[in-house]
């Protein structure tokens, strides 16, 4: 916008962004048009160090605009970006992840690695985001609040990823708009932790058409605390009854009462490699926790949780 302003006696004209995300999208535009910048990887990674996340909607667009859908529109308006500033930049997308991924010991951290999976879901780049997690086996973001957006980067970057062998996504205040960006990555894991989310029955039915699947490779499944009912177990022990390889079940900390037990008990003599079972600090009363210990008889071995 062009502003006219006065001082005194003179005049002079200025211009100035009517919303601080063109100016975002525009820097990064100049970074891909500005000649010779041999410089760049050193320069995004110093600012992505800055921790008040200042510079992380223009970092979203500097991993954003080398995809091939924002170059082609982009190249009848500003020709093409040099092929060398693409490649430094993708290169600086796959070392940053990969140096985020070991170190999310800490909230802070586990912050850092989800903004970075953000610029790999700007990218728009399946083969990127298999290459550069390629030999990551567990990602835990246990206790960090995700949104639903973050919740469909995740799934993004999953999705074209075998290895993945453990997805921790407990406590993350996830509800059924995220679980539903999740949805076509949840399948791809062996071990699902979801506990102590505001799933509710209708979050759990989101999880059993995840484990539905033909290609469902989930043995352990976390679903502690996340307000499951009788009739939410019903549908979700008609889906596992299905997945021989099942081997852990947590459902301890929700609302299961005897109308379920008859449910747990088919579910528990019909998955032969089921070792263990929680459902601790649920509304069994003693006759039902008694038919659910009783269970242990017909099955070796097996730990009932109670």
């Amino acid at each position: 916008m062009e502003l006219l302003e006065r001082e005194d006696s003179a005049r002079s004209v200025v211009y100035t962004f009517p919303h601080l995300t063109i100016q975002e999208f525009v820097a990064a535009l100049a970074l891909f048009l500005t000649p010779d910048r041999g410089d760049i990887k050193t320069l995004l990674t110093e600012v992505h160090a800055n921790a008040d996340g200042r510079f992380e909607v223009f970092l979203r667009f500097v991993a954003g605009l080398p995809s091939p859908r924002s170059a082609w529109i982009l190249k009848e308006f500003l020709g093409p970006f040099p092929h060398q500033t693409i490649c430094r930049v993708i290169d600086w997308v796959k070392e940053e992840v990969q140096r985020q991924i070991i170190n999310v010991g800490s909230e802070f951290g586990k912050r850092s690695l989800l903004n970075t999976l953000h610029y790999l879901f700007e990218a728009q780049n399946p083969a990127l985001a298999k290459e550069t997690l390629g030999s990551v086996e567990t990602l835990s973001f246990s206790g960090l609040g995700l949104t639903p957006i973050d919740c469909a980067v995740l799934s993004h970057v999953i999705g074209p990823c075998d290895t993945i062998k453990h997805l921790d996504l407990g406590n993350c205040r996830i509800q059924c708009e995220g679980l539903k960006r999740l949805g076509p990555a949840l399948h791809k894991c062996q071990h699902l932790g979801l506990g102590n989310n505001d799933l509710g029955d209708s979050g759990v039915k989101l999880v059993s058409e995840a484990l539905r699947k033909p290609a469902c490779k989930i043995q352990i499944l976390e679903l502690g605390g996340v307000g499951l009912t009788d009739s939410g177990a019903e549908v979700l022990v008609s889906t596992l009854i299905t997945k021989p390889s099942l081997t852990e079940l947590e459902l301890s900390h929700n609302s299961l009462t005897d109308r379920s037990v008859p449910a747990l008990r088919r579910l528990i003599l019909t998955l032969p490699k089921l070792e263990r079972i929680w459902l601790w600090r649920n509304k069994f009363k003693p006759t039902g926790k008694k038919e659910l210990r009783s269970l242990k008889e017909p099955r070796p071995g097996l730990i009932v949780e109670l």
